[in-house]
């Protein structure tokens, strides 16, 4: 029978709110570092240079082909094969797990601003030209808001799967949320309660980032019609 006492034992105790905490400094971590990347490939995908378009394009295609499992393993135990320096004392389950789904993430969120920003009109531009505004000028005061509002709906839907695949990193022994509850149901062979818990968890979370999504939509269509 479901055993209540323990589901509330697990959901309100230390271990699972400290693996949730975990969850969410990693999908913060990745998501802050691949936006600025992120940001960086998709302006280099709509560049006239062939060149760097040809290798944007490339990154892109080889990080959202590759399954995020098959890239969180190679980090984890192919770069230790290939330079000593990853068998360091720094480079641990976290750092290993960072870097992987920072890889993979910063593909997908160029592909999401290529889009918003190839969807801001040329005449927007044009007139941020003609009134003298330089190209970085230009970019922040014009391109980027626009292709923000535009972009923020499958920005917070990319964070929102981020969130639940770092549920991949149990494989690397990462004490995330799903690696601290396999660990307590290995212990209690107790799997409705933990894993009931769990579920709690991460539907607060993703219930706490859809209401942000909508706050934010409204702040950035304040104006616009």
């Amino acid at each position: 029978m479901f055993d209540l006492e323990l589901f509330l034992d697990a959901l309100f105790g230390w271990p699972l709110a400290k693996g949730a905490a975990l969850t969410i400094a990693l999908s913060l971590a990745v998501m802050s570092v691949s936006l600025v990347f992120g940001t960086l490939m998709a302006l280099a995908a709509g560049s006239s240079n062939r060149v760097t378009r040809w290798m944007s394009g490339t990154y892109v295609w080889l990080f959202r082909g590759a399954p995020a499992l098959l890239i969180l393993l190679f980090v984890w135990n192919g770069l230790p094969q290939l330079s000593s320096i990853f068998r360091e004392s720094w480079f641990t389950p976290f750092v290993a797990a960072f870097l992987a789904f920072t890889l993979f993430q910063v593909a997908y969120l160029t592909e999401i601003l290529r889009s918003a920003f190839a969807a801001v009109g040329k005449g927007q531009k044009e007139g941020a030209a003609a009134l003298g505004f330089r190209p970085w000028q230009t970019f922040i005061l014009v391109t980027l808001p626009q292709a923000l509002r535009i972009a923020v709906p499958a920005l917070i839907n990319e964070f929102i799967s981020l969130l639940k695949t770092t549920s991949l990193a149990t494989v690397i022994s990462l004490k995330e949320l799903m690696t601290v509850t396999q660990f307590a149901i290995s212990a209690s062979f107790r799997f409705l309660e933990w894993y009931g818990a769990a579920l709690v968890y991460y539907m607060a979370m993703v219930s706490v980032l859809t209401y942000a999504q909508h706050h934010i939509e409204r702040l950035l269509s304040r104006g616009h019609r």
